[in-house]
């Protein structure tokens, strides 16, 4: 006997002592606390704190295992305390979810134009559909006419003469019930006179209105005799075998039912899943935590996981959980609720791929202006609604293989841009096929092509740029407190003509060819990754796009800082986190998810606490042309048509260092060779804003266009040891700068 049996079996009798104190119960009154002590000693008559062990079995079990906590009694015999307090208070806190009055569809402007829209678009089809048959359609139903008017004449003749009631009247006979056979005998003779009569006047009737016609309109007897024809035919046609048929066929999609997401979920293969699903016996926690209802174009689901199972458990296994939907891939599209716990998941399940989806128009298409310290639409989610970004404040990455969209996007970003009036507009194509070219009309600077005309025109651009960085930081410097609490610009500020603040929205596409240039490579990375760093906070926007994302083509400088992150397909891991940020592929974020046919869809990162899927609106060049032009007379009017827009070109200066001349500072004249690895260490002291983080093959590449290769050179390394490395000699640095200054000279 435990505790609690002995507990009981005391509170028993003392109820039973209480109901009769005189009552003889028929058992021996034993004093539990000797009955304790004695089976104490029994057990272990060398130690009673080994007796008082045993007297409870939850004292060797912890807290979560017994179920509470323990306390000592006078006599150190551990005495449990329940852990769950009944008297502990609720929350007292409800929540409700109303459903809603007025149908979805009815409540988005989307929602009401795509269910009009389809409606409208399969009344129009079909008429179409039919219209163009009509000729084959006519020459069918003239064929079947005399099957369609034998058969009404057979039908005729059945009514008139109540065929219909002869089995009964048969059988009345074969039963020899002469009184109900002779009421329906009565019955029939006089169905069949009236019958009879309806049928002759009708006869009469018809033969003189088509006689009357004949005589008097016989355009019109030739009307009612082609619908007589018309109307045979379809009375003469096959039951199964529709003359007109269907012009569309609808397939019903299987409603989405708890049953059914349950399946699915059970059968994805998710090894975390499984576990967490079989250990718990009854789903471990995994609930639905209200109805599922109709969102958009699809259904949503909303429920609770396993407990220690997340939505990047599920979403990893994304293919696996459409087939169990019996979906395509691109109709499912599971996700966390950021307003939930981390065990939340909402699963929203289109009815057709996002892919095929008609997405609204962009709102800026037509009409409307931009602030760009505001948020701003530029595509859609799953569910066709609305998705803003804040190009303000943020530098921007866009990342994908070819042909899937990037262009457009850093294009629709540039149209953005231009539709605020106060910016000026930098969009540099180094693909050089013209994908910026409708924005010529409102840039401050534009260039498409990649030869060396186009990356120096490019890199006098950029020495604007680092030079209005630095002028813009001396200006909000010099600001008061009271005008300029943050040290950055601020919409006030950028609508003060006179300070020079307003925004700058510099675009790069295929950003991978200037920063592998061999001459100014490193000088384009040096700026990029200065306004990527400092630009943002003083109203300075930098959007890359390329679709080789890897170090080089992406250095770290720039995609470490980037704010915004737009990830279209890429084809593994590295790109992917590259563009996203790290381990977003091990939190199931993953671009490599879509198909090539998910053009302009993407994963975006930094709008917001989680990473989303977005379509991109989808704006062509001659509609891009259109959007131009309405900002170019915003601009004239605001004043702000500067640069290309009105046919200047950026200075042409020199380089705001020289190479040879920094070496040839860091490399003393006793010094006659040097490690190409020492020059990169002491170029990156002399202007680490430059050569920060040039290396030993930075320096050898910058070299050759001045006609300077790397040698063998011998050394002496920090531990005192001598060895070979590859290096240069300071009289080849000499002699280049002679060269040159020669050449300019005589120029």
């Amino acid at each position: 006997m435990n505790h609690d049996d002995e507990s009981e079996l005391f509170h028993r009798l003392e109820a039973d002592m209480a109901t009769d104190p005189g009552a003889d119960s028929g058992a021996d009154v034993v004093d539990l606390d000797k009955a304790r002590s004695a089976r104490s000693e029994s057990a272990d008559p060398g130690s009673s704190e080994s007796g008082s062990r045993s007297a409870d079995p939850t004292r060797g079990k912890s807290g979560a295992e017994s179920g509470g906590q323990f306390d000592m009694d006078d006599d150190e015999t551990p005495v449990a305390r329940p852990v769950d307090s009944p008297a502990l208070p609720s929350p007292g806190v409800t929540t409700y979810k109303r459903r809603p009055i007025v149908p979805s569809w009815l409540t988005s402007k989307f929602g009401f134009v795509s269910t009009v829209q389809r409606a409208v678009g399969n009344a129009a089809y079909a008429t179409a559909y039919h219209g163009i048959r009509t000729p084959w359609y006519a020459l069918q139903l003239g064929v079947l006419a005399p099957r369609g008017t034998a058969r009404l004449v057979r039908e005729t003749g059945r009514w008139v003469w109540d065929a219909e009631g002869a089995p009964l009247r048969a059988y009345e006979v074969r039963q020899e019930n002469t009184a109900e056979y002779l009421k329906l005998s009565r019955q029939r003779d006089g169905r069949v006179r009236l019958r009879v009569l309806v049928a002759t006047v009708g006869i009469v009737f018809g033969a003189g209105f088509a006689l009357t016609l004949y005589i008097m309109a016989p355009g019109w007897l030739a009307v009612f005799a082609s619908a007589a024809v018309l109307v045979a035919g379809f009375w003469g046609a096959p039951q199964d075998q529709p003359v007109i048929g269907p012009a569309v066929l609808k397939t019903e999609l299987q409603k989405l039912t708890g049953p059914i997401v349950l399946r699915a979920l059970d059968n994805i293969g998710s090894a975390k899943l499984s576990a967490a699903i079989k250990k718990g016996g009854d789903m471990n926690g995994m609930r639905f935590t209200s109805e599922i209802t109709r969102d958009g174009p699809g259904y949503r689901a909303d429920l609770d996981l396993p407990w220690g199972v997340t939505p990047e458990d599920i979403m990893e296994a994304r293919k696996p959980l459409a087939s169990g939907l019996r979906r395509k891939v691109g109709c499912v599209w599971p996700s966390p609720d950021p307003t939930e716990h981390e065990g939340r998941l909402i699963l929203w399940v289109g009815d057709k791929p996002m892919n095929e989806t008609t997405k609204p128009a962009w709102p800026l298409l037509k009409s409307g202006t931009v602030d760009l310290f505001k948020p701003v639409v530029f595509g859609n989610d799953q569910r066709m609604s609305d998705v803003a970004v804040t190009l303000m404040f943020a530098s921007v990455v866009v990342g994908s293989i070819p042909r899937m969209g990037k262009t457009f996007l850093m294009r629709l970003f540039l149209l953005i841009a231009a539709l605020d009036p106060r910016a000026a507009l930098y969009a540099f194509d180094f693909k050089g096929t013209g994908d910026f070219g409708a924005l010529e009309p409102v840039c401050h600077r534009y260039r498409a092509g990649e030869e060396d005309e186009d990356i120096e025109y490019v890199v006098r651009a950029l020495r604007e740029l680092k030079d209005e960085l630095r002028r813009r930081a001396k200006v909000i410097k010099s600001l008061p407190r009271t005008r300029c609490p943050e040290s950055k610009v601020t919409p006030e500020l950028a609508s003060d003509k006179s300070l020079g603040l307003h925004p700058i929205v510099a675009g790069f596409d295929e950003c991978q060819i200037p920063f592998e240039h061999e001459k100014y490579g490193a000088e384009i990375e040096s700026i990029c990754t200065d306004l990527g760093k400092r630009g943002p906070a003083l109203g300075m926007v930098t959007l890359f796009g390329t679709q080789r994302p890897d170090a080089k083509s992406l250095p770290t400088g720039i995609s470490s800082n980037a704010v915004l992150r737009f990830c279209l397909k890429v084809m593994g891991q590295p790109a992917n986190d590259m563009v996203l940020g790290t381990s977003m592929y091990k939190a199931g974020y993953r671009a490599t998810m879509f198909s090539r046919s998910d053009r302009g869809i993407c994963w975006m990162a930094g709008e917001g606490d989680d990473p989303r899927i977005v379509a991109s609106a989808f704006v062509d060049a001659v509609a891009a042309e259109q959007v131009v032009a309405r900002a170019r007379t915003m601009r004239e009017e605001y004043g702000n048509l500067t640069g290309h827009a009105i046919g200047q070109q950026p200075e042409a200066g020199e380089a705001t260092f020289d190479l040879l001349a920094d070496i040839l500072r860091v490399v003393p004249a006793d010094e006659d060779k040097v490690w190409n690895e020492k020059v990169a260490a002491r170029l990156a002291t002399l202007r680490p804003e430059v050569y920060g983080g040039w290396k030993a093959e930075t320096v050898t590449t910058n070299l050759r266009p001045h006609g300077i290769t790397a040698q063998d050179v011998w050394g002496t390394t920090d531990r005192g040891k001598g060895t070979t490395r590859r290096g240069i000699a300071r009289a080849d640095i000499t002699k280049a700068i002679t060269e040159r200054d020669g050449k300019r000279s005589a120029g």
